[in-house]
């Protein structure tokens, strides 16, 4: 999928993928909702998401009616890091992706 923000394309097949997430529902689920993180061959990274008329990708669709939608935006990479700790992307693909500490 190609995206153009700031007047510059992201694509996902040419992107590298670094992590994938979903919520565990699928299907017409109003709650489904999934994400990707990508890095392109520029070191910037990219969320693309899609999610059900119960999720944050909710959007207005006339008659007090709401529907699922999708977007892509660009995140530092700080927020990259941060966001694969916050949906618990496994160790080995954080520190292979990010400059981490041992603690």
């Amino acid at each position: 999928m190609k995206t153009v923000i700031n007047g510059k394309v992201y694509d996902t097949e040419t992107a590298t993928l670094v992590a994938e997430w979903d919520n565990g529902r699928y299907g017409n689920d109003f709650r489904a909702c999934e994400e990707a993180l990508y890095k392109t061959k520029k070191g910037q990274y990219f969320i693309c998401g899609e999610g059900g008329a119960l999720t944050s990708y909710a959007t207005s669709c006339g008659s007090n009616s709401s529907c699922g939608s999708s977007r892509t935006w660009l995140v530092t990479q700080e927020e990259a890091r941060r966001w694969c700790e916050n949906h618990e992307i496994a160790a080995d693909i954080i520190a292979a992706n990010f400059e981490i500490e041992e603690g």
